[in-house]
């Protein structure tokens, strides 16, 4: 949205809106300024009486504030005169389909509003669905002389100018120095602290560091063994590709904009991991020449087809690869352009940095969890950026770019700080203690920290560090072992064993409370107890503590970063 001219939209009749959500409630990053306009307190109610609009929200209802800046910005264009169309569409990355449960009724229900309101002309007539439409790029074949410019990961690392602010389209260039397992060896679940060499980097306690994995090898060797039986051209992991624009509105993303192998695309570009949603077999439908092929990917695209779909696709989480391989007879005549539209590319994902800029200087560390588990298909699944990361050896080198976090901790080294970081969520709190230890400033009666796993001698992730700081009285440690006897005990127990000292330090000293962890039952557990806590030792009710929880919320003094 960042890139559209905002004061233009007063003269626009008609916008369709598109917004995820960040962090807690927040609009993403190429929104923020468009946002910031609307929110200026000298813009006229009327401003907007004018523009018809509609909000589609692509949100995750794991998540306290779901789908929060679709919300708030289909009311702020209201406030100032819009008219909203139909109702937000609030979709949810949670739901059984994915988004298209809610995305596919809320277009149907747009285009009856449209067709209502904007009448085509006579001689125009709407787009069939079931037709195919054109590739959004043009893509050519090249003689394999050209040279292509994506670079290898373990390339020489460049130098950079100091201060150099690096992006998405600019990632830095970091070499693992460490990848170690923070896990016992006959723990379920396989997490690395991994310590990159990063003298290039700056970031803060809080910040996010942002990488964007490759493919597994066997996942790139499987799409080139059916690529081989295309059958209108050879397609090797050589071959050597140019993708344009058709439209101007279509711009080729950058790090497609010079010549690419396909080797390159199917290990950098494209996720072979992913599960494919509805279109994908609209897609494929076109293409094949088998008869029965074509009717099990037309019934997956129909309303009476999506409980098929989902036992089919969604829940046992099979690949797009998987799917190519099951209609063998599909495969072999997808045209090349069309390539970028069955597959998606590889979104970035983000990790709490878990280092100190001071402790650890020039370095950047990361706390990942491997995701692996199993579903009815006899191959386990595999989270693509975890297992990619955990097979990263020292010397191997990646691109990354670091991300301002919903945290924001204080500046002020007075201020008690409450932190509960159960599992990996311990990682930005690492990150902070150890900077207020390198700079002398970590007190216990200031830090407090609960951290939660099922076993002290299976899970602990950091545990010498932890004890080192308790021991020479820089943190004051809480932990829960869930496990370790008869009744479960979490992070959420602890708070209501120490209700007293929670209750002194946010009602005297007015202490900042950060949660971060799992976004499934772990906070409502946490708020759960400092609401009890609040009532039990702040004479409140049950609303009174649940409004006194919200004030915190508002004001910055409970801040939480979960994800699902």
């Amino acid at each position: 949205m960042d890139d559209y001219p905002v004061p233009q939209l007063i003269y626009e009749p008609l916008v369709i809106f598109v917004c995820s959500t960040t962090g807690q409630g927040e609009e993403p990053d190429n929104m923020k300024h468009f946002w910031k306009f609307l929110l200026r307190k000298n813009l006229p109610t009327n401003s907007l009486q004018y523009l018809r609009f509609g909000v589609l929200g692509l949100g995750d209802s794991s998540y306290a504030k779901f789908n929060f800046a679709a919300k708030k910005l289909a009311r702020r264009l209201c406030q100032l005169g819009g008219e909203n169309l139909l109702e937000t569409g609030l979709a949810d990355d949670q739901h059984d389909l994915g988004p298209d449960a809610v995305v596919d009724p809320w277009l149907a229900n747009l285009w009856e509003k449209l067709a209502i309101r904007f009448p085509l002309p006579e001689q125009l007539k709407p787009l069939n669905n079931s037709e195919l439409c054109p590739p959004r790029w043009c893509v050519s074949l090249v003689k394999p002389s050209v040279e292509t410019c994506i670079s290898n990961t373990n390339e020489q690392v460049p130098t950079y100018q100091p201060e150099h602010k690096f992006s998405a389209d600019d990632p830095c260039c970091i070499t693992v120095k460490t990848n170690s397992r923070t896990t016992a060896p006959t723990h379920f679940q396989d997490v690395r602290l991994i310590e990159f060499s990063a003298p290039d980097l700056n970031y803060s306690p809080g910040d996010v560091l942002m990488v964007r994995p490759h493919n597994l090898e066997s996942n790139v060797v499987a799409l080139f063994t059916m690529l081989a039986d295309n059958v209108t051209t050879s397609l090797g992991p050589d071959t050597i590709i140019t993708v344009t624009e058709r439209e101007p509105d279509m711009p080729v993303p950058r790090a497609l904009i010079q010549p690419i192998t396909l080797g390159q695309c199917a290990q950098q570009y494209w996720d072979l991991n992913a599960t494919p949603h509805r279109y994908f077999f609209h897609l494929l439908s076109h293409f094949t020449t088998s008869e029965l092929e074509r009717e099990k990917l037309l019934e997956f695209t129909t309303a009476e087809g999506q409980e098929e779909l989902y036992n089919y696709c969604h829940r046992p989480r099979r690949t797009v690869i998987e799917v190519l391989q099951d209609f063998s007879q599909t495969t072999p005549h997808i045209p090349l352009e069309y390539m970028f539209e069955l597959f998606r590319p590889i979104k970035p994902r983000a990790f709490s940095i878990a280092s100190s800029p001071t402790a650890h200087n020039k370095e950047v560390h990361i706390l990942v969890a491997v995701v692996k588990y199993q579903t009815k298909l006899i191959v386990p699944r595999y989270g693509l950026c975890s297992n990619w990361l955990a097979a990263l050896k020292p010397g191997d080198t990646i691109q990354a770019w670091v991300r301002g976090g919903s945290f924001h901790f204080p500046i002020s080294q007075n201020v008690p700080m409450i932190m509960i970081g159960p599992g990996t969520g311990v990682a930005p709190f690492r990150s902070f203690v150890q900077e207020r230890a390198a700079q002398g400033s970590a007190r216990s009666d200031l830090l407090c920290l609960f951290f939660g796993c099922r076993n002290s001698a299976g899970d602990f992730h950091c545990r010498d560090e932890w004890l080192s700081l308790e021991k020479d009285e820089k943190l004051r440690l809480f932990c829960a072992f869930s496990r370790d006897q008869e009744n479960k005990v979490y992070v959420q127990h602890m708070m209501k064993d120490n209700a007293s000292l929670l209750w002194e330090l946010v009602s005297t000293q007015q202490a900042q409370i950060f949660l971060a962890g799992n976004s499934k039952d772990m906070p409502k557990g946490v708020k759960g107890a400092l609401e009890e806590t609040f009532q039990n030792y702040g004479n409140m009710t049950q609303g009174e503590a649940q409004q006194f929880l919200e004030r915190l919320e508002r004001t910055g003094h409970f801040q939480s970063e979960t994800w699902s």
